[in-house]
């Protein structure tokens, strides 16, 4: 019966040591995505190298990434590509810096152009986040690299890249999509609430603007052409993890 006895006592001293080293081992499954805004060029293309997160207490983790070139157009109205994972023993994500290289550039009618990105090259791209993790489950974030409104043209044939990245929580946000024709015509679209959300439609007419907070918004569709005027759509409704769709738009 004593044999017995210690022998319950072991078994019960083994499952509370499990219980406390399994509680104290917290971890917070993380990983970024890309997506993009269209724009009115061949190609986009970024020379990503690494990124890195900063956590809770300010602690610094370099997540693991397949770094390369990446053609941002490859990744517009709903289409994104995974960039970077790590399991992070941190509860919160303040910022994330997202560091290129140099071999960056743009495609205008057919011509490679080299960007030049001088701050990516020193200390890189440093975007607020402020995400609270959850234990145990696949948290994400996902980056909306506007590529219309981060290639600033100099002249003479000459782009930098002053890189536009929105952060955007999917499960706490909803989105707008619709398409404009005739085929061929080039617009942007922005989206007003409390704030403006702006996107470019792609080669087929199509549009995307995701990561918007549930509200009521006003959807203003501007042809690239000033002979042609725009579209307003007051009361377009947003929720929470859905998309709503405003179907195809006629000029």
């Amino acid at each position: 019966m004593k044999i017995l006895n210690f022998s319950l006592c072991i078994i019960m001293l083994s499952i509370l040591t499990y219980s406390c080293t399994k509680n104290t081992s917290t971890t917070y499954p993380y990983s970024v995505r890309l997506t993009d805004a269209p724009g009115a060029y061949s190609a986009v293309n970024i020379d990503l190298k690494a990124v890195e997160i900063t956590g809770s207490g300010g602690k610094t983790v370099m997540l693991n990434v397949d770094s390369g070139i990446l053609n941002l157009l490859n990744y517009s109205n709903g289409l994104d590509t995974l960039i970077a994972t790590a399991t992070l023993d941190v509860a919160t994500v303040e910022q994330i810096r997202l560091i290129l290289g140099t071999n960056n550039t743009v495609v205008v009618d057919n011509v490679s152009y080299p960007l030049s990105t001088p701050s990516a090259e020193q200390s890189g791209l440093k975007l607020q986040v402020h995400q609270t993790l959850k234990a145990g489950v696949q948290n994400s974030i996902l980056l909306d690299f506007d590529a219309n409104k981060s290639i600033v043209s100099t002249g003479s044939g000459t782009y930098k890249l002053k890189p536009v990245i929105r952060t955007i929580e999917v499960s706490i946000s909803g989105s707008i999509k619709g398409k404009i024709a005739p085929l061929g015509t080039l617009a942007s679209i922005t989206a007003t609430s409390n704030t403006s959300y702006s996107s470019f439609v792609n080669a087929n007419g199509e549009f995307l603007l995701m990561g918007l907070p549930a509200g009521t918004y006003s959807l203003t569709i501007t042809p690239v052409s000033a002979l042609i005027n725009p579209i307003i759509l007051n009361n377009v409704s947003v929720t929470v993890g859905s998309t709503t769709n405003v179907g195809t738009i006629l000029f």
